[in-house]
């Protein structure tokens, strides 16, 4: 242990969306640590980077670190559906880019950034003061003083578990991305791949702002032992599936790599004056695992909340932060963590039936099912599709049956 001892109000654990869009909105005058784990901002790349332009737009993420997609298709190993999406436009982020201009918007004298520098663990003094240990990369220790920590930790909920305050997850999103040349693929075209391939799972492909192609697997670990890795090898090696999907690869990717809670929200967030975060608050969405958008969104909610209560001392805008989450998030990810558990246990003939059904829903239905939004109206538009897509079906093999078809 050195005797390098640093101070401040707020310690954020853990340098992404979240922990950055804390700091962002946290008054310039508030000392603040961030510890990030990796060399550099956004990098290694973790995430896909999937959003929404409408929330591009409502967060300010500026132009050239996003790519839109406006055609978007669904394959199964017996179906392939275009999906409508009406207005709604998916894109993907440039997400080093959009983490470094988070960063920037809070790069003043009161903000200390350590990189390459890893949470140990925490421990709460008899003044109320938290005693942090963090080590540097060169295994040099230190101790951060603050007074209040936040775990933007991600799934490793590294300040929760070292407080007791929770466990890691058990249940986790893992996947693995491969990027190549975008050779002769569309730009603006994005995919969805389930069944055989991908078993409680699914697949993607899609360009991006730098004219490339990524094409990733994700699946929920224990509900299969499968490797996303070795997943990614069989589908990226088989010229005819691929040719299926409309994809050509060249060349040698580069590896992407990541991991999501998969469990259910947890409406706890504030722990006196330990507060939890962006993934670390399970904040992704449950059906397509895409969060961003919400960290940032509600990041910047709780830096707004932990500067009030810091100036005045009231506990009320730390507590307003927790019910504002619970109000924006509990709902939906209950409804939205039901699809997720249902759907990781789909047969490949399962998919075959929801990729046909999801080429007939309507657009709103379609859309608040991939964002995870599950408004009662919402709710009844998903469920009378679906029931009316079933309908469909029994009802051409009824017709096939006596002779009809």
């Amino acid at each position: 242990m050195s005797d390098k001892t640093l101070t401040c109000d707020v310690l954020i654990v853990g340098g992404g969306p979240a922990g950055l869009s804390v700091a962002s909105t946290l008054p310039d005058d508030v000392k603040t640590v961030i510890v990030h784990q990796d060399q550099e901002i956004g990098l290694p790349v973790r995430t896909s980077g999937g959003c929404w332009m409408e929330d591009i737009e409502q967060l300010g993420i500026p132009e050239g670190m996003y790519n839109r997609l406006n055609t978007n298709e669904a394959f199964a190993d017996k179906a392939h559906a275009t999906i409508p999406m009406g207005e709604a436009v998916p894109a993907i982020l440039d997400t080093p880019a959009v983490y470094k201009w988070l960063a920037s918007q809070s790069d003043h004298k009161d903000r200390t950034l350590l990189l390459a520098t890893k949470f140990i663990t925490t421990r709460q003094r008899d003044d109320g003061l938290f005693e942090s240990e963090i080590r540097a990369r060169d295994g040099a220790y230190d101790t951060i003083v603050s007074t209040y920590v936040v775990d933007g930790s991600g799934w490793h909920f590294a300040v929760l578990n070292a407080r007791g305050l929770a466990r890691k997850p058990e249940r986790l999103a893992v996947g693995t991305e491969y990027e190549y040349p975008l050779g002769d693929n569309k730009l603006d075209r994005g995919i969805i791949f389930m069944g055989q391939k991908v078993p409680a799972g699914y697949g993607w492909a899609f360009g991006t702002v730098h004219g490339t192609l990524r094409i990733g697997v994700g699946v929920i670990q224990p509900d299969t032992e499968q490797s996303p890795r070795k997943l990614l090898d069989a589908v990226v090696s088989d010229k005819r599936y691929l040719e299926r999907l409309g994809l050509t690869l060249e060349g040698e990717p580069q590896v992407h790599s990541g991991i999501l809670p998969s469990v259910a929200y947890d409406e706890k967030l504030v722990f006196g004056n330990v507060i939890r975060v962006g993934d670390s608050a399970n904040f992704a969405t449950p059906t397509a695992g895409e969060g961003i958008r919400i960290c940032i969104e509600l990041g910047r909610v709780l830096g707004e909340a932990l500067g009030k209560t810091i100036k005045t001392g009231r506990r009320g805008p730390l507590n307003a932060y927790e019910r504002r989450c619970r109000r924006r998030l509990k709902r939906d990810y209950k409804w939205g963590f039901l699809v997720n558990t249902r759907a990781a246990k789909f047969t490949p003939q399962q998919w075959n039936a929801s990729v046909r059904r999801m080429g007939q829903l309507e657009p709103g239905a379609v859309v608040a099912m991939m964002r995870g939004e599950f408004g009662y109206r919402k709710i009844a538009k998903i469920v009378w599709a679906g029931a009316r897509g079933w309908a469909r079906s029994r009802g051409r093999r009824l017709r096939a049956r006596l002779g009809m078809a």
